[in-house]
């Protein structure tokens, strides 16, 4: 584990967001990576980040399968905040041999498959990304899923050999839409048609009243409904 990392906490635990976000800005110049997959969550930080010019590197991650409203809004985005969103795309070779072999599909017949896509198309290509970075910002919260209720505001990532902060982690989702609502954040337009989370076109579906918030993504297994970006387990070795 990092021996920074609880330095780093116990200066962080006692922040907002902003605050936090300003600081880590300050302190580790050119360090500090924002993943954002332009969820409302991932806006909010954006827009944190925009709004004061932080020094912080934005950058998403190009699946290949987005749905075209995700592109609209990742344009309107770096408009707004007149900033540039680093993109990363999976690696050509490694994405043509996947379906040249499995099909373009091959996600929908078993969680490995599954997997094994999310590998090639978000895993790898976080790790470019993430080259180099002290700090790996995300827009998780601790109300999306059992995995992520166990995440800590600060923590070693094992797995990217990175100090992850998940400045948001304890918002709820009501704080999220206030906030959004309040700054006039530009959202993704499938929020106002059931779409709460949203990944790649093809694994994800509008979810029903009483579903959880997770339920939309691979909604045909049975799963934590994780990609990999944010498993839980090795990474907080002490």
């Amino acid at each position: 584990m990092n021996q920074n990392t609880e330095l780093i906490s116990a200066s962080l635990n006692a922040l907002s967001a902003q605050e936090g976000l300003r600081w880590i800005s300050n302190q580790y110049p050119d360090s500090v990576r924002f993943s954002s997959a332009l969820g409302l969550e991932d806006q909010v930080i954006t827009h944190m980040i925009g709004s004061e010019k932080l020094d912080i590197r934005i950058f998403t991650l190009d699946t290949g399968r987005l749905f075209q409203e995700s592109y609209d809004l990742l344009d309107l985005t770096q408009r707004k905040y007149q900033t540039t969103i680093y993109t990363y795309f999976p690696n050509t070779a490694s994405v043509e041999k996947l379906v040249t072999e499995k099909g373009p599909n091959s996600f929908y017949d078993s969680v490995d498959n599954r997997k094994e896509c999310c590998h090639i198309r978000k895993v790898e290509p976080l790790k470019r990304a993430l080259h180099g970075a002290a700090i790996w910002v995300t827009g998780v919260r601790a109300e999306q899923s059992a995995n992520r209720n166990s995440m800590k505001l600060v923590e070693w990532d094992d797995q990217h050999q990175v100090i992850k902060y998940n400045p948001l982690l304890l918002w709820t989702e009501k704080e999220i839409l206030e906030f959004v609502d309040s700054n006039k954040i530009p959202v993704n337009v499938l929020h106002k048609k059931g779409y709460p989370s949203i990944g790649c076109a093809p694994c994800t579906r509008a979810i029903v009243a009483g579903e959880d918030f997770r339920a939309g993504r691979w909604w045909w297994e049975s799963s934590n409904k994780e990609c990999g970006l944010h498993e839980q387990g090795s990474k907080n070795k002490k």
